[in-house]
């Protein structure tokens, strides 16, 4: 045996020391298969969070592995780290949103703490988060709803569960279906198309009926005394009405439009929605606005200037908005404006300070030179010219006649162009979005495969037992059994028959005997058993005493802690000839022997 100095013993025993207080001072971190170590007092650094708060005693907690195992992503956990070492939290573009915010919710951080200059990449999911709410409102989705949604939205949920449904709970959405649900099934595209021809040939007749050709003159003869005292008579043409062909067209249309109104009323599942909706309102005032003008017609066409009252017609055009219950594009065209309601009130602002400034420019700078035909006589005038000019119409009717009012035009006509044209990329830019993500919605599989949220089991704990240790099982229980049979712990768990191996007084050095005893190593980690090493036990041993039977009546002996030996390994491995043999002394929880064993490791 060779001989060591005292000396280097204490080098070697100082050194030991400051290996084991480093050990103890760093915790392993396995994230979705990824191992991560750092030192304790990094995770300290943010407090009340999921990491600052480990201990041996939580179930994730691996004291063979001595490591602490998350089953969560592990590139974003490379950031989080990255975090408690640095205080900055930036955001890993190849991670979607809302991932990366579930991920900070489970270590317990704010995601309000990502750095500005991964700010707007980060929010750009809660801007396509938006959009896709409003697209839901919207009711693009063609997809047929199951009875049970439908039972749901009609308020007869109940009774759909109890199987009670009436013959009209059950018509009742179908009728809705076929007249507000135009892609439903082919019978609603049938009276989809029959409403949008209604439609069409209602604005073309209202459309037509003003031209001259397609009017009739009411002619009435009149009798005149001539010089000569004969009488005589002559024809004269005091107004003309539309052909009598529209007024059949229009009865027809509206008692349509009547009968569709009285329907989707009477079949809607909610009638205050249906009652506020904007396009409801516009269709039977519309419709109204026909009966009102047949009943002006008949008891006030006498009165003069009645021809204004035809004026409140001009409503039934609004019947075009209608089309949007039949196109998709329109929906979102409309919902465009709205979404580009601030950018369409700054482009007005703008234009109307521009209009103010160069119609008060022109006019007094064509006023200030001799300008006999001047077109500018107040600065009301001045603002239609304005208007016309910064819109880049340019009617002609009016125009500065002066060098300095040319010189107003210009800068007028520039300032339009450059004042319309800022907003629009931002109102082009909500269409396509709104666009690729209606077309993208489309395209989506409408079935998927539902992943259960369901948890490993975890086995009850003892009264009394360590935390995040278990109790004795028989070999091969429960639902994460070792192959060898670890009581229902699972591979990552310890037995009490390690537990008892593994001394508080013993330490790390005692931690790692026991680790590489050959039934822990291969029971209780089975993935170590993937390299294949040959374990040559030189005697065998069991692994803990049997404690003694103590019948009930009887007192229990004080027994001393059992002297547990621990074998000795000859390990050999693929590609090495050479073996390594390393004979320990038993490990017991005396502190004398637990000298001696570092030293038979060492």
């Amino acid at each position: 045996m060779t001989y060591i100095p005292k000396k280097m013993q204490h080098y070697a025993h100082a050194a030991m020391n400051l290996i084991n207080m480093d050990s103890e001072n760093r915790v392993v971190l396995n994230v979705g298969g990824i191992r991560h170590e750092t030192y304790k007092a990094t995770l300290k650094k943010i407090p009340a969070t999921r990491l600052s708060r480990l201990t041996e005693a939580l179930a994730n907690y691996d004291p063979i592995l001595n490591e602490y195992f998350f089953d969560r992503h592990p590139g974003v956990f490379a950031q989080v780290l990255n975090y408690y070492r640095t205080g900055k939290l930036h955001y890993p573009t190849d991670v979607c949103g809302p991932l990366f915010e579930e991920e900070l919710e489970f270590w317990g951080l704010d995601s309000n703490q990502v750095e500005p200059c991964c700010w707007m990449t980060y929010t750009q999911h809660r801007d396509t988060q938006e959009t896709l709410a409003v697209l839901d409102r919207l009711d693009l989705d063609t997809e047929k709803p199951s009875e049970e949604e439908l039972a749901r939205k009609f308020g007869f949920e109940e009774d759909y569960y109890k199987g009670t449904i009436s013959w009209w709970q059950e018509m009742k959405p179908r009728i809705w279906s076929l007249f507000d649900e135009p892609y439903s099934s082919n019978a609603a595209k049938t009276i989809g198309v029959v409403s949008v021809f209604f439609i069409c040939i209602s604005i073309l007749s209202f459309c037509l009926k003003t031209h001259p050709d397609m009017r009739v003159p009411i002619v009435r003869n009149v009798t005149v005394r001539t010089a000569n005292g004969t009488a005589g008579w002559f024809l004269d043409k005091t107004q003309t009405n539309a052909h009598i062909a529209f007024f059949y067209i229009e009865c027809v249309c509206n008692a349509w439009f009547t009968f569709e109104i009285l329907v989707r009323f009477i079949s809607s599942p909610n009638k205050c929605e249906f009652i506020k909706s904007s396009v409801n309102i516009i269709d039977y005032i519309a419709t109204l606005s026909f009966y009102i003008d047949l009943v002006l017609q008949r008891f006030a066409s006498h009165l003069e200037n009645a021809d204004i009252l035809e004026f409140f017609s001009i409503i039934r055009i609004m019947r075009l908005f209608k089309l949007t219950r039949h196109s998709s594009g329109l929906k979102i065209l409309i919902q465009t404006f709205r979404a580009s309601a601030k950018e369409l009130t700054l482009l007005v602002f703008f234009l109307v300070l521009g209009i103010v400034i160069f119609a008060s420019l022109v006019y007094y700078a064509e006023r200030i030179q001799p300008n006999p035909h001047n077109d500018f006589n107040s600065i009301p005038l001045g603002l239609w010219w304005a208007l016309v000019t910064m819109t880049t119409v340019g009617y002609g009717d009016m125009a500065p006649k002066t060098y300095i009012g040319m010189f107003v035009g210009a800068l007028c006509a520039l300032a339009g162009v450059l004042t319309i044209a800022l907003p629009v990329p931002v109102i082009v830019s909500n269409f396509a979005m709104y666009y690729s993500h209606t077309q993208a919605r489309a395209k989506l599989p409408k079935k998927r495969r539902r992943v259960l949220p369901v948890e490993q089991p975890r086995p009850p704990r003892l009264p009394g037992a360590p935390g995040g240790v278990s109790g004795c099982g028989t070999p091969g229980s429960g639902p994460h059994s070792g192959p060898m049979g670890s009581g229902g712990t699972g591979p990552r768990r310890m037995n009490n028959k390690t537990k008892d191996l593994v001394s508080p007084k013993s330490g790390p050095l005692g931690a790692s005997i026991v680790a590489m005893s050959p039934r822990t190593m291969l029971d209780l980690n089975p993935a170590l058993a993937m390299g294949k090493p040959n374990f040559q036990p030189r005697f065998p041993t069991p692994l803990a005493a049997t404690p003694p039977v103590v019948s009930a009546g009887d007192t229990a002996p004080s027994v001393a802690p059992p002297v547990i030996p621990v074998p000795s390994i000859a390990v050999s491995t693929l590609g090495k000839d050479s073996g390594i043999s390393t004979s320990t002394t038993t490990a017991t929880t005396n502190s004398g022997n637990l000298e001696t064993s570092k030293k038979a490791f060492l």
